[in-house]
């Protein structure tokens, strides 16, 4: 039998933490520790993408869908940079991934030597609250162990780095001696909930106000019930943060929807007029929609104490889990009668479901992307998982999707990553087998990520228990979120060498690769075709051939200030495409006006 190695124990303390998966792409730096899980008969499991970046991506979509530490593992050097986007994702996002790297022997570092670099300056910055080279076998459980609960506490990165030469030595046999830290494996989060005066000068404000809303984000993931209950008591309305959209039921009559530059009409107008703000698990960063500085008296309940106080000035700060915290804030709540200020946010919420739908049927050449988005909300499965990539498409489920609940959707926020919604895609199907995936895609993300990591999945799909897995790629031949924000932001006409797109064959890509690909350039067509994707025997990848001239117009008040600057860009190109996009921006701006 084969003496067992520092590789063997990093595997058998991955499987005492839980770990069923890790994403990766194999190098000499790190064969020793990919040799010990091909040894393993009981896992964890090695998930091969076609890219470092990209296995980030899935270790990140990994603990985002399923709510444990995601795990990537690359090799040194040009492996280990190609880790730091999905790492970053991991960071902005507030999610636990713990990588675990490769490096040189230990008796060549300093030399220059081959795709030697200080990986531990690398990885300074994205793995802030803990990242550790281990120097010795003795020190390699210890260093896994802090990993994961750093990663858990703080909900960040955490990274650790294993020379070579140590993944290969002798595991060792540790006993309680100077110079020897012996831990074991294991997390158990605590309850936080805030002082009971705190709570009762929070209440103070709340009920003292007549404009309620809550900002509701990510952090109330588990308080959905909590949420709609102070908002029932106060007569508030209710907007979220991107990442908190799921976790509120948009069909409720007082749920403005989504705020911020891609939010809505009704979100503008709640967090414009409120007198009274209660931020819930947020710190959604588009400050510029928030009320002004003054306008309005504001609580905040935050898990983590850093981001009271982080976007808005609040008064009161509540550190404390969402739920537990609503939920003893409701008891010191005034109940409140139907009151003018609930009437006006539903009338504006009315609004703008109106102006979506009519958006969504605006004539485009040939298909307007809102209302690809549009048909999958009346279509989409109450069991379906679902991955946004990065660009316009995000506007359109932001805009135009309501999650039902228990659909869990995730994309990367904060750091706006483009290539994302593939590897999310996968690693949310490997996590819920059983359950359709849908991944939102535009032509630049796909095009990014997308076309590398269908090959994934071809090679995984016949495995899975549900083998639906669509990939919808609205491909308008451009960027067209950079050029609206060049319109708008800077006043320039669109950049064609920057932002036009190479044709590529989406659709007979897939079925080079045995998945279904259809292509679709009649919107009357979207409702059959994404009734056959939903209903296929193998993913799917739906092209959909939609209109650049769409305008990302910002919500108006906001939005009506970015009209002639955006006009007058789209005046300067003075094309064809230019002109009908002015047309279509005027169209958009009469729905509100």
């Amino acid at each position: 039998m084969a003496e067992r190695t520092v590789s063997d124990l990093m595997v058998e303390r991955l499987r005492a933490w839980g770990v069923e998966r890790i994403y990766g792409y194999s190098g000499d730096g790190i064969n020793g520790f990919l040799e010990a899980l091909n040894r393993a008969e009981d896992g964890p499991r090695f998930v091969q993408a076609r890219h470092e970046e990209n296995a980030a991506f899935m270790a990140v979509g990994h603990a985002k869908y399923g709510g444990g530490v995601g795990v990537v593992t690359s090799t040194q050097g040009p492996g280990a940079v190609h880790l730091l986007n999905g790492l970053y994702d991991a960071k902005l996002d507030g999610v636990p991934v713990v990588a675990i790297v490769g490096q040189q022997n230990r008796s060549v570092l300093g030399s220059g030597y081959m795709q030697e670099i200080n990986l531990l300056t690398l990885f300074a910055d994205v793995a802030a609250q803990y990242a550790v080279q281990v120097s010795a076998p003795e020190q390699l459980p210890m260093a896994l162990d802090r990993a994961f609960r750093t990663a858990l506490a703080t909900r960040s990165p955490a990274v650790v780095i294993v020379p070579h030469d140590v993944q290969k030595a002798a595991a060792p046999e540790l006993k309680a001696e100077h110079g020897i830290v012996v831990t074991a494996p294991g997390y158990r989060p605590g309850e936080v909930q805030p002082q009971a005066d705190d709570l009762q000068v929070a209440a103070d404000i709340l009920n003292s106000g007549e404009r309620v809303a809550l900002l509701v984000g990510q952090g109330a993931r588990h308080a959905r019930d909590e949420v709609v209950a102070v908002a029932e008591r106060l007569g508030a309305g209710i907007t979220t943060s991107l990442l908190g959209k799921p976790y509120v039921d948009e069909t409720l009559p007082y749920a403005a929807g989504t705020m911020g530059h891609l939010g809505t009409t009704a979100s503008a107008h709640l967090l414009g007029t409120c007198d009274t703000l209660l931020i819930v698990g947020s710190n959604d960063p588009w400050t510029e929609f928030y009320p002004q500085p003054g306008q309005a008296r504001a609580v905040q309940i935050d898990l983590d104490g850093r981001y009271l106080g982080n976007r808005y000035p609040v008064e009161v700060g509540l550190v404390g889990d969402a739920a537990r915290t609503l939920s003893s804030l409701l008891g010191l709540l005034a109940e409140r009668a139907e009151t003018p200020w609930r009437d006006e946010v539903e009338r504006h919420v009315t609004e703008w479901r109106e102006i979506a739908e009519r958006r969504a049927m605006v004539p485009a050449d040939p298909v307007n992307p809102e209302r690809v988005l549009r048909e999958l909300d009346r279509q989409l499965p109450p069991n379906a998982r679902v991955a946004v990539d990065v660009g316009s498409v995000v506007y359109w489920y932001a805009r135009q999707v309501r999650v039902p609940q228990g659909v869990p959707v995730h994309l990367s926020s904060t750091l706006a990553s483009m290539g994302c919604g593939v590897p999310y895609g996968i690693a949310a199907k490997l996590g819920a087998p059983d359950r359709p995936v849908i991944v939102l895609s535009g032509d630049g993300g796909f095009q990014m990520t997308g076309i590398a990591e269908l090959v994934t999945v071809s090679r995984l799909w016949r495995e899975w228990a549900d083998p639906r897995f669509v990939v919808c790629v609205l491909n308008n031949g451009d960027l067209a979120e950079v050029t609206w924000e060049q319109r708008e932001m800077e006043g320039e006409p669109r950049f064609p060498a920057s932002q036009a797109l190479p044709e590529f064959p989406y659709a007979e890509y897939a079925e080079l690769l045995g998945l279904r690909g259809e292509r679709v350039e009649d919107p009357d067509q979207l409702a059959a075709a994404w009734e056959r994707a939903l209903g296929a025997d193998r993913p799917v990848l739906l092209e959909v051939r939609t209109d650049a001239s769409i305008p990302l117009l910002p919500p108006f008040p906001g939005g009506a200030a970015k009209l002639d600057t955006m006009r007058g860009a789209l005046d300067e190109e003075g094309t064809p495409d230019s002109d009908r996009a002015r047309r279509l921006l005027d169209e958009y701006a009469s729905h509100e006006e």
